[in-house]
């Protein structure tokens, strides 16, 4: 009995360490919450796959794949399949910058047209006084988004696209407004370049992927190799998720055309929570980190966020970060949007956590997530369903309009070249009972214009498209002569009606 009594008491001491060591995973029951809330999310948003990574602690507690990565294949989506992470990468440019202030090779205050002597904006004043600061906080004076156009699948080279930014006319005054700025981010990492004597995407490699052992991770689709572990873009069509190719965003690449996976963006993670060290190695001083953390502009809080989200007291920008304060917390986080691709990074600095999550189609699921995480993980006092908040509404089933027949002498006053000095050329030609469209410099922007009376006519894209319809509108004179182009098309990207697409007449 008495041999039986001591092993039993064995027995119960290691049910007991067990216990113990099972307990002290950390944060296990917030990722278990976590990980509920992705599976719910992917089948109510109708998302293909999922990656996701949580550091703590300069840990790695949690990597994870869910779901496919091609809804042909079926192949699964593991911690190691590749993504493209979008605006994500503007932090990586940030931090590149933040390198070279180091280094003495530059300075935030630094003058951006001393630095590139071609740079010039539509203001000759704000084109003198621009700041590198001034291009990494989104505070230049554009509306969100300006100019993307000239950029979006075109031929252009990066410098082109800064040439071209000229051509944009600002919507604020300077230094007041947040505006996104993609094109702003290009100019930052042409900057990289100049003060370095290597290519952006050079820099980025040997100074922060490769020293933070992100060998997968990459800054084109272009190193993407046959066979590896690579997530496909989706497009849903009538509720099914169609794998569609990727397109190319080398031209934008330091706002935007880097590739990765969680498990490597977990290091990157952990590095920004170190403020600029990895194990042991120094990328930069703490204090780059904290001027990258800095509220360089102010966004409003909206009567929607003060309502879901009362602990939500102040949105700005840093240098590459979204910024906010959050149950009490500071919250320095990201987002990207790609062609069939959504993702978000979150770090709250103060708990020494942070989490990214990454997605295969265009879908507010990494949003939601982000939010729903940072209630697991804060446990503020107001906790709201996000993922049901921000779920889609079922899209009604839209019945196709039958074309007017156009008659030649209606047609042939239409036909002819468009220009746009920030854009380029846009053709309009003659074929059957519709009118085609074609703008030049970006291959996916081709489409058909169907008569709907007048000078309207309904757009309908003829290629692989994120977009949905639109209209093209054709302005005449008082000699009743066509003399412009103005196509519109609802979206929250790209700002078609900044074209002002004039006539071209022929010799």
């Amino acid at each position: 009995m008495k041999h039986i009594s001591l092993l039993l008491s064995a027995l119960l001491l290691v049910s007991s360490l067990s216990a113990q060591k099972k307990s002290k995973a950390p944060l296990a029951a917030e990722l278990a919450e976590l990980e509920t809330l992705v599976n719910q999310g992917l089948a109510k948003y109708n998302v293909p796959g999922a990656a996701v990574a949580v550091v703590y602690n300069n840990e790695v507690i949690y990597a994870k794949g869910f779901g496919v990565r091609n809804t042909k294949t079926n192949e699964p989506v593991t911690a190691n399949s590749l993504f493209a992470i979008a605006s994500n990468s503007k932090a990586f440019t940030s931090a590149a910058l933040a390198i070279c202030v180091d280094r003495g090779l530059v300075k935030w205050d630094d003058k951006v047209s001393e630095l590139l002597p071609y740079f010039k904006l539509y203001d000759p004043w704000v084109t003198e006084h621009l700041t590198v600061c001034d291009l990494l906080s989104h505070r230049q004076g554009f509306e969100t988004f300006a100019g993307d156009l000239i950029w979006y699948g075109t031929t252009y080279s990066r410098e082109e696209i800064v040439n071209r930014w000229r051509y944009v006319e600002p919507k604020y005054e300077f230094r007041t407004t947040y505006g996104y700025s993609n094109i702003a981010f290009l100019t930052a990492g042409l900057i990289v370049e100049k003060v370095t004597g290597k290519s952006w995407d050079e820099f980025v490699k040997s100074e922060i992927l490769s020293p933070l052992g992100m060998n997968r991770t990459n800054t084109s689709i272009r190193d993407f190799k046959a066979g590896d572990d690579i997530a496909s873009p989706h497009n849903t069509v009538k509720g099914k998720n169609i794998p569609i190719e990727y397109v190319n965003w080398d031209n934008i690449g330091p706002a935007g055309s880097i590739n990765s996976c969680v498990n490597e963006l977990a290091n990157w993670m952990r590095l920004q929570l170190n403020a600029g060290t990895w194990n042991s190695k120094k990328f930069w001083e703490a204090k780059r980190t904290y001027e990258m953390w800095e509220y360089n502009i102010i966004k409003p809080v909206s009567s929607w966020q003060r309502e879901h989200m009362p602990t939500r007291l102040v949105n700005g920008y840093g240098l590459g970060w979204e910024l906010m304060d959050y149950a009490g917390h500071k919250i320095v986080s990201h987002g990207g949007g790609y062609d069939g691709m959504i993702s978000k990074t979150v770090l709250v600095p103060d708990m020494n956590l942070g989490f990214v999550i990454l997605t295969n189609s265009n879908n507010s699921l990494p949003s939601a997530l982000g939010f729903a995480g940072l209630d697991i993980f804060l446990k503020p006092q107001h906790r709201e369903d996000f993922i049901t908040l921000f779920a889609p509404e079922a899209e009604e089933e839209k019945l196709e309009s039958p074309a007017r027949n156009l008659p030649d002498e209606i047609a042939n006053q239409f036909v002819g070249r468009y220009h746009s000095d920030m854009y380029g050329d846009v053709v309009v030609k003659k074929a059957e009972n519709k009118l085609t469209i074609d703008f030049e410099p970006t291959a996916l922007f081709k489409g058909n214009l169907y008569w709907e009376g007048g000078n309207l006519f309904e757009l309908s894209w003829s290629t692989q498209m994120m977009l949905p319809k639109g209209t093209a509108f054709f302005v005449v004179n008082a000699k009743s002569e066509v003399v412009e182009l103005k196509v519109d098309v609802e979206n929250p990207d790209f700002d078609f009606t900044e074209l002002k697409l004039k006539k071209v007449l022929e010799n």
